[in-house]
């Protein structure tokens, strides 16, 4: 336990001094291994943790699902998405903010990278909030919560990297994220409501749209809801394994952003260097968490805090109160993907201790790494919007964010009190 103990002091040293958490973990856990074992056995270890991970055949699902993602984005498909949003509630008190959650959320879900998604919609709706005089707190905060929709809303990088790690059922995951994505928005809605409702000044209503209006619009975004609808589809419907929902996916976004003129022979090389390189940093970090959890598991770290929790008896909902209670400090000192790879090693064997289902777990994380997102002093999708709107003061930008981080806060009170919101889809399956 000791070792333990002083191997997490380095690694959040390491992390502190700004060394790549990849390199962190994997130099933290062969140096454990090795001091608990012998050089030679954690050598093997790390070469055949590496070889197994980049060769299971079920990773190709994160390059598949990144290129569909890089396309949709080249497609450049934001505006349309935001216009189709705009046509339905844009009428509304604060309806340009609801609009941009709405369209950030799809958005997010088809390209798969919340940072990429709360880019994107600044330069979309921010403009169009601004010209209709919204608060630059409601406005910002608005687009910096639609980005982080798109981690729970498959199809999911993070749940796709929570599925490897815990050797749980991705296509499962993918499943159990739709309602609490869903509900995930309809909340964040709610927090413009209440906002506007306080403060009528900040989301003045925009125009109204026609029938007409409406339906132009729906067409012109109809292929990315359908491709959506189909790799959604097939998976729920078992038609596609996940590999095979990306490698539909792919092809669906590579006909899309072709269709739409979006892409030439010189584009197509670069998103392929963009997501090969993408993807590559994502295998390294997941050799170096396998890494680590290797390093937990032979210094028998998971048996000691199973027994430390015995001995608490404390019943399991406590112990996951605490649990939640943690995520959600680490969340305000670390990035997002640094939280869930640093914790799952050491969270998943105990909540399984408990008596808790591994999928509804997933789901529970992947909410408070939706939280860690937007607060701070860490928000990497406030940081993000802050370099696209320089304009827009960072203090302004938490203060907008405050009403999403309460509306999460209920969801999250709502995940624990009922797991059938992640459990039921996927039980149908």
């Amino acid at each position: 336990m000791t070792v333990m103990l002083c191997a997490l002091a380095l690694l959040f040293l390491l992390l502190f001094l700004e060394v790549p958490i990849a390199l962190a973990m994997l130099a933290i856990g062969v140096g454990g291994f090795a001091w608990i074992v012998d050089w030679g056995p954690a050598g093997y270890m790390a070469a055949d943790t590496a070889y197994r991970t980049v060769h299971n055949f079920n990773m190709s699902v994160i390059p598949l699902f990144m290129l569909m993602g890089n396309l949709i984005s080249r497609a450049e498909i934001s505006k349309e998405l935001f216009d189709l949003a705009y046509r339905f509630v844009g009428h509304r008190r604060g309806g340009l903010a609801i609009s941009t959650i709405i369209a950030g959320g799809m958005f997010a879900a088809v390209c798969g990278s919340s940072l990429a998604s709360s880019a994107t919609m600044g330069r979309v709706a921010y403009p169009s909030m601004k010209r209709y005089g919204y608060d630059d707190s409601l406005a910002s905060g608005s687009i910096a919560a639609a980005g982080t929709l798109g981690i729970m809303i498959p199809p999911s990088i993070v749940l796709i990297v929570y599925g490897i790690l815990t050797q749980t059922d991705i296509g499962k995951l993918f499943i159990a994220g739709i309602l609490p994505g869903l509900l995930g928005a309809l909340l964040y809605v709610g927090a413009v409501v209440v906002s506007t409702a306080l403060n009528p000044a900040a989301g003045p209503a925009g125009e109204s749209s026609n029938w007409r209006e409406r339906l132009v619009a729906l067409r012109a975004v109809g292929s990315v809801i359908l491709l959506f609808g189909l790799v959604i589809g097939g998976i729920y419907g078992n038609f596609f394994t996940p590999t095979e929902a990306a490698g539909v996916g792919a092809v669906g976004a590579l006909a899309i952003t072709v269709w739409r003129r979006k892409l030439t022979l010189w584009s197509f090389l670069q998103t392929l260097g963009q997501t090969a390189i993408m993807s590559a940093s994502i295998f390294f970090v997941l050799v170096g968490a396998q890494v680590f959890g290797n390093f937990i598991n032979v210094a028998g770290f998971t048996a000691a805090l199973n027994s430390f929790v015995a001995g608490l008896d404390l019943p399991a909902w406590a112990m996951m109160l605490v649990i939640v209670a943690i995520y959600l400090i680490l969340g305000c000192v670390l990035e997002s993907m640094s939280m869930l790879l640093l914790t799952i090693p050491i969270t998943f064997p105990l909540i399984l201790h408990l008596g808790y289902d591994p999928i509804w777990f997933g789901i529970l994380v992947v909410t408070l790494v939706e939280v860690a997102l937007i607060t701070p002093p860490v928000g990497m999708n406030i940081y993000v919007l802050q370099g696209v709107l320089p304009k827009v003061p960072l203090r302004k930008m938490f203060v907008g964010v405050t009403p999403f981080v309460a509306a999460d806060a209920i969801r999250i009170l709502l995940l624990m009190l009922i797991p059938g919101l992640a459990l039921w889809l996927p039980g149908l399956m």
